[in-house]
């Protein structure tokens, strides 16, 4: 017999060989039905896989991200089978899950995989999930691994298989096909009753543009065709959405291919969002006692070797800038906290300065894989809201609680009422991607957990998904339809201090390390906007869109008084243009209305006698005639009322 401990600590008896299907079925025959994936001791484990030892274990549904991972790797597998049936001498790379669904990298050899086929693809695979073929594990040597892919000559599964360790590889098997895989599967095909083929796209073999180009195959699956169904429909709506689109038609943002890929020209529109924002996260830093600083967008090889920098990111960053100088290399920055450090070494610093906040709206650059760009979510070039505390270590705790605070403002004042936080840890098993000592690492640790507790925060443990140098409290938002974007980080560091060798005199007149905190509320500035416009479908808060307030004379012959309004109105700092087109005032109503500003006022002869504008409000409709003065006041009464909540 064996003892299997559950999530509540309950302690029950099985024989040993036991599988966590059987577990299942023992508590609950809907348990059994519902569970697709398990972890024991902490490894992610096929429900089918047997148990021989005391264990943990947890069971994962659909619900759980463990769950939807083994369902949509097992889709993976079932749309590589497919692909093999219907391209003989297909070629197989790497087909993992991912968020929300699945891919395969295929060589196709000769053969072409086309949109066309998608629906070819699509039903091979519902044919071979009618068959319910059984996926099975198996435990394999290296050597024999090698052949068995070297045999079929899947040089990309060799490639892989050269650098396991004997010992660590299994494979998993479904009809006629076997793949290179640890799992964790379904046990068997039959639970994947809706499937849906979505795009394609090329992907270097293992990102690297002087390997092969491969085709990439996305794909999502489901338990129920009704929730494909309403995927399909969200990702309608996410079409409409798109920041890319929306970023066009309200003339926020543009790229040129004579810049160069992925980065980014903010058009006057989009500038002023921009900046908007930045003057509201200033107004709120300057609440909270930080300084403003400013860097250069490039630095000596030396400060990012020193920071570990150069290490993490020296193959994803642009190539070193040679100077005259013999030997003289400068990088494009790829982070800004090795300057910071360099602000705090600027003077001999005292327990008493401390805690200092230097914040920074930082352009840093990564050369990211090509491939991999997308409009402003992914770029080479990006402002980071940067900040960096220094702090005694008895500050710690107290300096973390109130960047928290910073991001509930943020997400209050953008309406991002559906969030949730991710603690990030190091991966105990793997600690040598990790800098420095395991006492600071664990202080550090503790005082992050300790903080959310401090909150009532809820947050998720995540073991090695920590920075190289220090543990991290990351927020995850839910937008407007529902889909999840990692907005907003807080990272504890013991180990640039030392690095860089920063100290303060403290009360005892002794040198002591100050502790850093990296902190970056919006993440990126270009990778916010981009959320905030698919959250918001373009139609953003009145206190930060760009135009606030449209006029359109009915006729060409009220022009000027349609100017004069504008002008009244840019008075009371309210942000105006002019529609004087030679068009038709409905015409005019719905070019603006597409253009998400928020209100229209149309002006003709009653309005220009009587001083006043006609109303109307985005989504809304007519609110009437009123004197400009008292538009005015009732619109900043409006931004006003936004303001004062955050």
């Amino acid at each position: 017999m064996i003892k299997i401990t559950f999530p509540d600590q309950s302690v029950k008896e099985f024989a040993k060989g036991t599988t966590p299907l059987q577990i299942a079925e023992s508590i609950s025959p809907r348990l059994a039905q519902d569970v697709l994936a398990a972890s024991v001791n902490g490894q992610e484990w096929d429900i089918s896989r047997p148990i021989n030892e005391d264990a943990t274990i947890k069971l994962f549904k659909w619900d759980d991200p463990e769950g939807k991972h083994a369902f949509w790797h097992s889709s993976a597998h079932l749309l590589a089978e497919a692909l093999q049936e219907l391209y003989p001498g297909i070629k197989f790379g790497i087909g993992p899950a991912i968020e929300n669904g699945f891919y395969y990298d295929v060589d196709p050899g000769e053969a072409t995989i086309k949109e066309g086929d998608f629906a070819t693809i699509e039903a091979k695979m519902a044919e071979l999930v009618a068959k319910k073929e059984p996926i099975v594990r198996q435990d394999i040597s290296k050597a024999d691994a090698l052949k068995m892919f070297g045999d079929r000559n899947e040089e990309y599964k060799v490639e892989l298989i050269s650098e396991l360790e004997d010992g660590t590889i299994s494979t998993y098997t479904q009809g006629n096909f076997t793949d290179l895989c640890r799992g964790p599967h379904l046990p068997n095909t039959a639970p994947i009753k809706a499937i849906k083929i979505t795009s394609l796209a090329g992907a270097y073999w293992r990102g690297d543009e002087k390997r092969h180009q491969l085709t990439r195959i996305y794909g999502i699956s489901f338990p129920k065709k009704k929730m494909l169904d309403e995927y399909l429909a969200l990702m309608e709506e996410a079409k409409k959405r798109d920041h890319r689109k929306i970023g066009k038609e309200l003339e926020l943002f543009t790229f040129s291919p004579a810049v160069g890929q992925g980065l980014p020209l903010w058009l006057p529109k989009g500038a002023l969002l921009r900046d908007r924002l930045e003057n509201f996260l200033r107004r709120i830093q300057k609440r909270f006692g930080y300084q403003q600083v400013i860097t250069p967008h490039i630095g000596n090889k030396l400060l990012y070797v020193t920071s570990g920098h150069y290490a993490k990111y020296g193959k994803d960053s642009f190539q070193p800038i040679h100077t005259p100088e013999e030997g003289e290399e400068f990088l494009l920055k790829p982070m800004n906290c090795p300057h910071h450090c360099e602000i705090y070494k600027a003077f001999p610093r005292s327990y008493k300065e401390l805690p200092l906040r230097f914040a920074e709206f930082g352009t840093v650059y990564r050369y990211e894989q090509s491939g991999e760009l997308h409009g402003l979510t992914r770029v080479r070039g990006f402002t980071q809201d940067d900040a960096h505390i220094f702090c005694r270590p008895d500050q710690l705790k107290d300096e973390f609680l109130k960047v928290m605070d910073i991001i509930f403002i943020i997400f209050k004042a953008l309406d991002f009422k559906n969030f949730e936080a991710q603690i990030s840890l190091r991966d105990p098993n793997n600690r040598d991607k990790y800098i420095g000592s395991d006492e600071n690492w664990e202080k550090a640790e503790r005082a992050i957990v300790e903080a959310c507790q401090e909150k009532g925060l809820n947050a998720r443990v995540e073991l090695g998904e920590a920075a190289f140098y220090g543990p991290k409290l990351d927020f995850m938002v839910k937008d407007a339809i529902g889909r999840r974007w990692q907005l907003g980080t807080i990272q504890v560091d013991y180990n640039l201090p030392e690095r860089f060798e920063l100290e303060y005199t403290g009360s005892d007149n002794q040198k002591h390390r100050p502790v850093m905190i990296h902190r970056a509320p919006f993440g990126s500035m270009e990778r916010f906007v981009a959320v905030l416009i698919e959250h918001t479908a373009g139609k953003f808060p009145l206190w930060l869109t760009p135009e606030q307030v449209v006029v359109m004379p009915i006729s060409e012959k009220f022009n000027d008084y349609a100017h004069k309004v504008a002008a009244q109105l840019e008075m009371q700092d309210i942000r105006t243009t002019v529609d004087d087109r030679n068009e038709k005032i409905g015409r005019k109503i719905r070019d603006n209305e597409l253009k998400r500003i928020p209100y229209l006022l149309i002006v003709g002869e009653k309005e220009e006698q009587n001083d006043e504008v006609s109303v109307r409000k985005q989504g809304e409709g007519d609110k009437g005639s009123m004197k400009i003065t008292t538009f005015a006041e009732l619109l900043t009464e409006e931004v006003e009322k936004m303001i004062t909540q955050w």
